[in-house]
């Protein structure tokens, strides 16, 4: 029996990998455009994390969010779906169904544990189980149809689905604006498999810097501006979080690698001034080795934000070295999450500045109160839950405002 399922699986797995590198050829051509009066909205959504059949209030969210804030295009910011094995196409189909009906394009990033449930031994978390992330890629494309614009743009780099999307001006055909989506893949291989989380990789950061320049070179050597997504925060974040510590102080420091292969330690003491918006509820879980891609990102000039999920209830925005560094909070009711920021980071281009950018959060508490909703009559939220998450969320922003203002030379 096993045997044929690997059969079946390889036959599938080949299926999605021909129609991926089809759909590659299109994907590379824009759909994307900024609308006649120069808008372009962009909703991040990340960290759905459920089963088959998809928690119902997330589910009921999803679709009055699409219907409420009109997005041009969703991002899946990773742990996109944790459906086992047996029902992980029926959760992808019911994903995409989601937006394909609402006539919305979408792309996506994978993350730690999208592709865990097709592990043989849920002991080797370091894995990729080849192939499974491909064939994953392939369901996307399959039951998002046209509306799924993620693609492999390199089968060879490491990860998958490493790629880039480029919108259109309003009046022309010329990308104004480039999307980088990138994976940051699971977890750093080590052989204990107790370092934390992997990033993004060497040959991906190649990749993007040639991207860049292709672009650069297009634009008659003016940078396109950017924004690039993945799921694993970058390891600068705790340079904008916590105080450094000279050394190891055990389980009251967290670990890193810096891109020369030297330990560097953080306390969990938190720079609160380094915030630049929004809170943190946990500390934050980067890739545990840094293999230069915020250097590459400085150097090469054209990101202004990286967007990262994966820590579900924190929903920040800090700056370093001239780059906002993002965190959006989860979209679940299947792992951990907060009333108080529970939902989908808004992003939103003006074509007529697009060296900046404007932000918000809408949570599922908000949607819950909007005249019509019915996710206060699903069980997971009630109305005085609602209402007590959107008052608590206003006066956390507005406390962090505060402790920034006091605590601003502790940078």
């Amino acid at each position: 029996m096993k045997k044929i399922f690997c059969v079946v699986f390889a036959v599938i797995f080949a299926l999605m990998s021909f129609s991926a590198t089809v759909f590659a050829d299109s994907a590379e051509g824009s759909v994307l455009k900024f609308s006649q009066d120069g808008k372009f909205r962009i909703v991040h959504l990340t960290d759905v994390q459920d089963v088959y059949p998809l928690n119902a209030t997330t589910k009921e969210f999803i679709k009055e969010m699409l219907a409420q804030l009109k997005p041009d295009l969703i991002v899946l910011g990773g742990d996109n779906c944790v459906a086992d094995a047996e029902h992980k196409e029926a959760a992808i189909e019911e994903l995409c169904s989601l937006f394909v009906e609402n006539e919305t394009y979408f792309t996506l990033v994978f993350g730690n544990h999208d592709h865990q449930q097709h592990f043989e031994s849920q002991e080797d978390k370091t894995g990729q189980s080849e192939g499974i992330r491909e064939y994953l890629l392939g369901l996307y494309q399959q039951y998002g149809g046209d509306y799924c614009l993620a693609y492999d743009a390199e089968p060879a780099l490491t990860g998958v689905g490493t790629h880039n999307l480029t919108i259109a001006a309003s009046n022309s055909d010329k990308p104004a604006f480039n999307l980088y989506m990138m994976d940051s893949n699971a977890y750093y291989p080590n052989e204990n498999e107790d370092k934390g989380y992997d990033g993004v990789h060497t040959d991906e950061i190649e990749w993007y810097k040639n991207k860049a320049a292709e672009l650069k070179e297009a634009n008659g050597g003016e940078c396109v501006p950017a924004m690039m997504f993945q799921h694993i925060v970058v390891q600068e974040a705790y340079d904008a979080l916590f105080i450094e510590s000279p050394s190891s102080m055990g389980d009251m420091t967290a670990t890193f690698e810096d891109i020369d292969g030297n330990e560097k330690y953080y306390t969990y003491l938190p720079k609160v001034g380094g915030i630049k918006e929004g809170f943190m509820l946990e500390h934050p879980c980067p890739n545990y080795r840094d293999y230069g891609q915020f250097t590459a990102l400085v150097e090469t000039g054209d990101v202004m934000a990286i967007f990262s999920g994966h820590d579900h209830v924190n929903n920040y925005t800090l700056n370093i070295e001239g780059i906002d560094v993002v965190n959006s909070a989860g979209c679940t009711f299947h792992s951990y999450g907060d009333h108080m920021n529970r939902g989908v980071r808004v992003i939103d281009l003006d074509e007529k500045d697009l060296s900046t950018y404007s932000t918000f959060t809408y949570t599922l508490a908000e949607q819950a109160l909007k005249e019509g909703s019915t996710l206060t009559t699903l069980g997971d939220i009630s109305k005085a839950d609602a209402v007590f998450a959107v008052i608590g969320s206003k006066l956390l922003a507005v406390l962090m405002k505060v402790l920034s203002a006091v605590f601003f030379f502790v940078k």
